[in-house]
């Protein structure tokens, strides 16, 4: 018998490889060392990740899966945000995975459907021992569920919330990601682009990708003034 389903959505959502190397922990060092020592402790309990857009949410719960893949231990991550293109029954037969992990939590809050299978998998997850982490923007007591019990559940466990970068933090977050794109960003024109555009790094990154390929295009460095040319 097999001990884990055949078909499973290992790579749902996730358009690129994130890794806990990629991420610039900042304030966040207890959640990184925690996250970071679950592959080898096997731990059985669930964690729940909070904070604002651009946060890194995301990019540790698939850092997490990606450190169990390479481990040889299967793992799942779903971005919730994308709900209404699955069914609940996607979260059937999960719980035998060693960690499964669940983006943007609150995307399903008031959706009897979804809550109910969502509780009745938590359940499934503490009978099999394994590990369960959620993300959301808000805290979990002030997600508005309307079931008491999931409302209960996602209160059991650890609760971090995650601590926004500086701006200079920020800046060398968008320098390791120009140098693994092939060219480099400048502290001006980093710290321009701090200055200038939504202080989320979901935005950040975004507009240096866009900047990457408009440079390319244009066959122009990367300056103030061309920078200036496409904000505007």
């Amino acid at each position: 018998m097999l001990k884990y389903p055949l078909q499973l959505p290992l790579t749902f959502g996730q358009a690129e490889v994130f890794s806990f190397d990629q991420f610039l922990a900042g304030r966040n060092d207890e959640v990184i060392q925690k996250l970071n020592s679950m592959v080898d402790d096997q731990p059985s309990e669930s964690i729940f990740i909070w904070g604002g857009s651009g946060s890194g949410k995301s990019h540790l719960l698939q850092a997490l899966c990606k450190s169990f893949s390479d481990n040889e231990q299967p793992s799942v991550y779903l971005p919730l945000w994308q709900h209404q293109k699955f069914t609940p029954q996607i979260l059937e037969g999960l719980e035998v995975l060693p960690v499964i992990c669940l983006d943007d939590v609150e995307q399903i809050a008031g959706d009897e459907n979804w809550e109910r299978a969502i509780f009745n998998l938590f359940n499934r997850i503490k009978e099999e021992n394994n590990l369960l982490v959620m993300a959301a923007q808000s805290a979990p007591q002030n997600i508005e569920f309307n079931l008491a019990d999931l409302d209960s559940r996602m209160n059991w466990g650890l609760i971090y919330q995650l601590q926004e970068l500086n701006d200079s933090e920020k800046l060398m977050v968008l320098q390791q990601r120009a140098k693994t794109r092939g060219f480099k960003l400048p502290d001006e024109v980093g710290n321009y682009l701090i200055t200038r555009l939504p202080r989320g790094m979901h935005a950040l990154c975004d507009f240096l990708d866009k900047l990457d390929v408009a440079s390319l295009a244009a066959k122009r460095k990367l300056t103030i003034p061309f920078v200036r040319e496409l904000l505007e």
